[in-house]
């Protein structure tokens, strides 16, 4: 399997550019399910242990079946598959530069949720414009072991988030273990409460938020994956729920300018337009850096040959 290897804002993408599953063609959200119930061996071999790390998110580059794409994508990590991915698609869209397949300039790329599009500005700098998002509910309030009563918004950024009020811990880097836990328990606390996005989706990602450490901020945030791995970058499809949210709070007007920064300090800038059914359609602007390329190999005889997690 050849990859290649990138980080977004901090955030490590690992895109399989050739060795991927047979996954056949048709719409990518059902290759995506052959992808899970088929060839879920593959995914764990290409992120986890010991090829890669619970922080890592795959990319799988498939034909899109919108001929007007540039390419198609299922994003997937540790432990699961994922509907859209920000920093992932900030990843390919540089990744794909790297290799000569697409060019400054605007572009289209297919999800399973989804066409989003993309401008590459320069060899690293890239805006993507995200599937309409959208707040499902507001002020949910969940009591939390150790943590009392908690309360913030469920919402859809292409991937389905609960995003709290306020942070439990202070936001640095040194708290992340307490972070962790909390946020841990906050998404214990939701599914045991039954509070879930649309049509039952469960809410895996969990968000905490706080003031930004420096200056031309204006918000840091901890973001907790499905899998236990916290988000190094501000989370693309995050930042896009959080923008919204504040939209539909009448707190971010359209076009105006949201510096989300993440625990380790790296940002994105997003803003948002409303399309011709009034919804929220947000842009997110990060940086990506190829970092490596690759030849994963399996071995018969292995006995992690398919990857394996230890947390």
């Amino acid at each position: 399997m050849r990859v290649i290897d990138s980080h977004t804002e901090g955030e490590p993408t690992r895109v399989i550019v050739e060795g991927g599953p047979p996954l056949g063609d048709g719409p990518l959200a059902a290759r995506r399910a052959r992808f899970r119930d088929e060839f879920d061996t593959w995914r764990s071999f290409a992120v986890n242990e010991p090829r890669g790390y619970d922080a890592l998110v795959g990319a799988l580059l498939c034909e899109p079946v919108d001929r007007t794409c540039a390419a198609g994508v299922i994003f997937f990590n540790n432990v699961g598959y994922l509907g859209m991915c920000g920093h992932g698609t900030i990843g390919l869209a540089v990744t794909l530069a790297h290799m000569g397949r697409i060019g400054p300039g605007a572009h289209r790329f297919e999800t399973p949720v989804g066409v989003v599009g993309v401008e590459l500005k320069g060899r690293n700098e890239v805006t993507i414009e995200n599937v309409a998002s959208y707040r499902h509910l507001a002020d949910v309030a969940v009591d939390v072991p150790g943590l009392g009563r908690v309360s913030g918004d469920v919402a859809w950024g292409g991937n389905w988030f609960f995003l709290a009020k306020s942070t439990p811990h202070e936001l640095l880097l040194g708290n992340v273990g307490v972070l962790t836990r909390a946020a841990e328990a906050v998404g214990k606390a939701l599914a045991d409460a039954g509070i879930t996005g649309a049509d039952g989706a469960p809410v895996d990602h969990i968000e905490f938020f706080g003031p930004a450490g420096a200056p031309g901020g204006d918000s840091r945030n901890f973001v907790l994956c499905p899998g236990g791995a916290y988000d190094r970058s501000p989370c693309g499809t995050g930042t896009s729920a959080k923008v919204a949210c504040l939209a539909a709070a009448g707190k971010l007007a359209p076009g105006a300018d949201w510096v989300q920064e993440s625990i380790v300090g790296s940002r994105f800038t997003a803003r948002y337009r409303l399309d011709a059914e009034g919804r929220v359609v947000p842009s997110i602007t990060g940086r990506a850096y190829v970092v490596g390329e690759a030849t994963l190999l399996r071995d018969a005889e292995d006995p992690f040959k398919d990857g394996m997690r230890t947390g």
